[in-house]
């Protein structure tokens, strides 16, 4: 059995794979079987094997980039695109490709040199002892690497978890009852990340990081971008999502939500179907873990922690070659002939669907049957052939379902059938190619009705058909026409934009649909199959996939340009990404420029960087005031608090601090010691424009639940954090339009910040602080030859922007020891960082000590409280 211990789990998502037990058989023989030794590698990491096999997390970087064409690609799925088949003896297995699999097809739009690697399971049981020999094979013959998973786990990884907690879920189902969908079930997705893992495995045993490409397809596998990023920080990984994602209210009921979402975002490229798919998972990343996309020049990104996430919005297509290729098989016209005479005289309406409670079938034969009410012109005329594939379950649920269709059917038969008509013909088995080439050939309009579905590329193969047999509709010069009625709930719905899209549920307006589908003029029906055509067949899966890894190669174009490592424990693992030159600030480092400096100014923000964001009380500590004190002590410090908070918090938290200089409201308030009167930095001393945007901001405050108005001295600032994350942020960008527009004439700058948006003065900032301070400095003749400049959020980026100009301007002595620093692992304009408030702490303390030893013999103050700016 497995642990139910999220403590193991956790040992288990960081590589421990002795915290769970593989708890069944492999499916050939009794008991534990032996893990199968690991086969020879097509191509070699960096070191030996035995480094690769060791389960902690590494990186595996280079420097030199390699491009596309050169590069392979390691495509991993739940199954192999082989069939596997027992020979008749019983003596090993017999293997062919399945001509079916879209990762088979998907090889079209790659570049011929590009070699392809795949990596999944098979669907059939091998025993242990065939298992080396078999992988052997596949690798040899078909460029395939089998993930072989002991049957006991992979019951719950693909039945317990992905079918009854993941794919009812993704299709907006939620477990109401245990009837009604699968609880959460804590050991069912600890198979899953067992599976996942052993699923690493595979690609880690065949995997060149610094060349290969890894595409990972669907929801089986939603925790492998995590296991890969541990091992390679710069691995280039792109996902694709062939299943619908849910809304964030759905999402956010399952308990892993995190944890999948942060496996996601270890990706480079993230793919879906449609925007609703990819605007839901946008929506969850907001609202869950607080991150917001951005989309610049048609491209939409994620920004973790210094990289940037990609997101692919492509419907997938289907493989014109084969289907043409298809539509040539001589059985093929005999078996439309046959078709044709049967619904001689008839108007064919056809469904092609799985049977599964999703595909929406019993909702199709009602809206039927309602058009033969309402429309009866069409009773003994229409016929609706229903294909239900038995291969989507057998479940309950589906047993349920297909009696419920087979009433329904026997009903509609009853009252609207006659001698040699049947209005519903429902076919219960799988269908040959052939047989559902010859159903859509002779079909005037196909049917979808699915109350949710990923793609589902039935409309796309049916325009195919209807297009490419010559005498479709007989006569020297056939045309081609086709009509298509589909669920507005399904993934090829916004690309047919000809077609009648339908709420499936509402059972009238379907019935509406299919009467105005087969009631068009000729003309019309022509002029819509053209359009679809030309879209179907340029559209295709070479399309996709090569505008794909397209995308792939564009997202991972930085990774050897920036400095990558990794941190977190389990789920929580995510790699940061910054510039090569942005490093830590050791004290080792600063403090010998400390001591050889003459002339220091020392710029410090105050919330989270002398105290944390995360607390309440935002008063200064002791330890904080002894520090300030020390330092300014030093009489060769200028020291400064440069913060975005009102004069009179930071006025009465540093009254113990006589020479401590502050800037309070981004500098519009400065005074350099306790004694010396606040000056006002700004030429500017009407506010009649609050009168003018308050009045915006209370409209917006009343409409906005959680959002209040911060009134300062020198401006009006909205927040948000504790609004609803979506509809805070859309009202933020509609206040911040609506306030540009109203304050066009007035001398102030409307700017967006962390939930926040602020009005204040034009040429307010940080960084007109820092310049003012050095200016005065060099007035004086005492040029600063040490600044330090230490910040955390995006006001700060003012100050670091602000002291590089300076130093391009001379501002400064030109070998002043310049000390940028912001607060936390993140992108920004300096180049130097401290993990976290206390770093900021022991540093300024570290140079307070060196102050207090080495005394300052310079007994004149730097800036005198006396003079003026």
């Amino acid at each position: 059995m497995f642990s139910r211990s999220y403590t193991n789990l956790l040992d288990l998502a960081n590589g421990n794979l002795s915290a769970l037990d593989y708890g069944g058989s492999s499916g050939g023989g009794g008991g534990r079987p032996p893990r199968p030794r690991r086969m020879q590698r097509t191509l070699t990491t960096p070191g030996t094997l035995a480094e690769l096999d060791e389960e902690r997390a590494g990186s595996v970087a280079s420097d030199v980039q390699s491009s596309l064409a050169n590069d392979r690609i390691i495509v991993v799925a739940n199954t192999l695109p082989v069939r596997c088949e027992r020979r008749p003896d019983g003596r090993g297995l017999t293997f062919c490709w399945d001509e079916d699999s879209l990762l088979l097809h998907l090889r079209d739009g790659l570049p011929e040199d590009m070699e392809v690697l795949y990596v999944g399971s098979l669907r059939a049981d091998v025993p242990a002892a065939e298992q080396e020999d078999v992988a052997q094979a596949l690798l040899d013959r078909f460029r395939c690497v089998p993930a072989f998973l002991p049957k006991d786990l992979s019951d719950r990884f693909y039945h317990g978890f992905c079918k009854q907690t993941l794919w009812p879920l993704f299709h907006y189902m939620l477990p109401f009852t245990s009837d009604h969908g699968g609880r959460f079930d804590r050991s069912n997705w600890e198979a899953y990340v067992l599976a996942n893992k052993i699923f690493s495995q595979r690609v880690i045993e065949v995997l060149n990081p610094e060349d290969d490409y890894i595409w990972i397809h669907d929801y089986h596998l939603l925790a492998l971008p995590s296991f890969l990023r541990r091992r390679f920080n710069r691995l280039r990984i792109g996902f694709f999502l062939h299943s619908p994602f849910p809304s964030s209210e759905l999402y956010r009921s399952l308990p892993v939500r995190d944890e999948i979402l942060k496996s996601l975002l270890n990706c480079d490229l993230i793919g879906f179907h449609t925007f609703d798919y990819a605007r839901h998972f946008l929506s969850c990343c907001s609202r869950m873990l607080g991150i917001e996309y951005q989309s610049k020049r048609g491209y939409i990104g994620l920004d973790y922690f210094g990289r940037t996430v990609g997101i692919k919005i492509m419907p997938v297509g289907i493989n014109m070659m084969q289907l043409k290729s298809q539509l040539q098989l001589p059985d093929l016209e005999s078996r439309v002939a046959e078709l044709r005479k049967q619904f001689n005289g008839k108007t064919v309406l056809l469904g092609v669907d799985d049977l599964d409670i999703f595909k929406g079938i019993n909702l199709k034969i009602l809206a039927f049957e309602h058009m033969l009410k309402t429309h009866p012109k069409w009773q003994g005329r229409a016929v609706l052939v229903q294909i239900a594939n038995p291969r989507g379950g057998s479940g309950k649920d589906v047993q349920g379902l297909k009696a419920e269709i087979e009433e329904s059917c026997t009903r509609i038969n009853e009252q609207f059938g006659r001698s040699g008509y049947s209005p519903v013909e429902l076919v219960n088995r799988t269908l040959s190619s052939v047989e559902r080439m010859a159903y859509y050939t002779v079909a005037e309009c196909v049917v979808v009705t699915a109350v949710r579905d990923g793609m589902n590329l039935t409309p796309y193969e049916y325009i195919v058909c209807r297009q490419g047999i010559p005498d479709l509709d007989g006569g020297d010069a056939p045309k081609r026409k086709s009509m298509l009625v589909v669920s507005e709930f399904i993934g090829c719905s916004p690309s047919l934009s000809g077609a009648i899209r339908v709420n499936p549920w509402n059972i009238d307006t379907t019935a509406e649909a299919m009467n105005e589908s087969i009631a068009l003029s000729e003309n019309e029906k022509q002029l819509r199959h053209e359009k679809h055509y030309r879209y179907v067949s340029t559209h295709d899966v070479a399309y996709w996939s090569k505008s794909y890894i397209h995308d792939l190669e564009r997202s991972c174009r930085d990774h050897f340009r920036r400095r990558c490592w990794g941190i977190g424990l389990g789920f929580g693992f995510r790699v940061v990404a910054l510039d090569r030159n942005f490093k830590k600030l050791t004290v080792d480092s600063i403090i010998a420029d400390y001591k050889k400096s003459n002339s220091r100014v020392i710029l410090l923000d105050y919330d989270g960087t002398l105290v944390p964001q995360t607390t309440i009380n935002r008063t200064p500590n002791e330890t904080v005031v002894n520090i300030m004190n020390a330092l300014c002590a030093d009489k060769k410090n200028v020291v400064f608090i440069v913060s975005g908070r009102g004069r009179s918090s930071l006025e009465k938290w540093f009254n113990s601090c006589p020479e401590l200089g502050i800037a309070a409201e981004h500098g519009y308030f400065m005074r350099r010691t306790r004694d010396e009167q606040w000056q006002i930095n700004n030429q500017c001393s009407e506010f009649g424009w609050m009168q003018m945007a308050e009045p915006v901001m209370n409209l917006y405050t009343e409409a906005t639940d959680g959002s209040y108005i911060e009134t300062k001295e020198s401006a009006l600032v909205w927040h948000h954090q504790d609004a609803d994350p979506g509809f805070g942020s859309a009202q933020a960008k509609e206040m911040l339009d609506h306030l540009e527009s109203v304050l066009a004439n007035e001398p102030v700058s409307v700017k967006s910040g962390q939930h926040i948006v602020e009005v204040k003065p034009q040429s307010v900032s940080k960084g007109f602080v820092a310049e003012k301070i050095l200016s005065m400095l060099t007035e004086k003749k005492r040029q600063a030859d040490f600044v330090l400049c230490i910040g955390d959020d995006r006001s700060d980026e003012d100050m670091f922007e602000g002291i590089a100009d300076i130093m391009r301007r001379s501002i400064v002595d030109p070998q002043t020891s310049l000390y940028a620093c912001t607060v936390g692992q993140k992108p920004s304009k300096a180049k130097y960082y401290l993990d976290d408030t206390n770093d900021v702490l022991n540093m300024l303390e570290a140079l307070a000590d060196v102050s207090e030893e080495v005394g300052s013999p310079e007994e004149s103050e730097i800036l005198s409280p006396s003079e003026g700016a």
